[in-house]
């Protein structure tokens, strides 16, 4: 990785999320920052949900400044700055964070995009049993409303998740409170 790089190439490159961090040579987190950003744009778009383009300002934010912190950095820092993607997906899929979870959200990821395309594939011969008005309204609301109900799924699994974890912690702190209270006990 070569530390000298153009500034105004850095700039040029730093107005494009993930390219800045390319061009400084942390291809890992440039590739994910961009896949991201047009992940993003892809799917408001084509599935029509305007709201979640918020996300995209804050992102091209964080990669703007990410670039030119970077390339303020001195030598040491620069060199001991390890490339990493920006969700650490190396270290959960590969690693066995996840340990065969990744097959289940693959699967999910999979049966979604399965869904969309038979509903975009399938929504034309709706058009001929449904009048127009019924028609515009189901075919716009169905895809929103499925995100929206897997986008609930997922925050109230997450939830009972953190739960289940705080539980196991606390159910462990009151195990080791008995085993300390126990040989005291004997001592006395």
């Amino acid at each position: 990785m070569t530390r000298k790089k153009s500034g105004f190439l850095t700039f040029c490159f730093s107005l494009l999320p993930g390219a800045g961090e390319m061009y400084m040579g942390f291809m890992k987190q440039g590739i994910s920052i961009m896949a991201v950003f047009w992940l993003v744009v892809f799917f408001a778009s084509f599935l029509n949900i305007g709201p979640a383009l918020f996300i995209l300002p804050i992102l091209w934010c964080y990669s703007f400044f990410n670039v030119h912190n970077i390339r303020g950095m001195s030598d040491e820092e620069f060199y001991a700055l390890e490339d990493d993607y920006l969700f650490h997906m190396d270290e959960d899929l590969f690693r066995g964070k996840l340990k065969g979870k990744q097959n289940n959200l693959l699967a999910i990821v999979l049966i979604i995009i399965g869904v969309v395309i038979l509903w975009h594939r399938f929504s034309g011969y709706m058009m001929w049993l449904l009048p127009d008005s019924i028609y515009w309204d189901i075919m716009d609301s169905v895809p929103q409303v499925v995100i929206a109900v897997l986008l609930i799924w997922c925050g109230i699994y997450l939830i009972r998740g953190k739960k289940k974890e705080l539980d196991g912690q606390t159910q462990e702190k009151k195990e080791l409170k008995s085993e300390e209270i126990g040989p005291k006990e004997q001592e006395g």
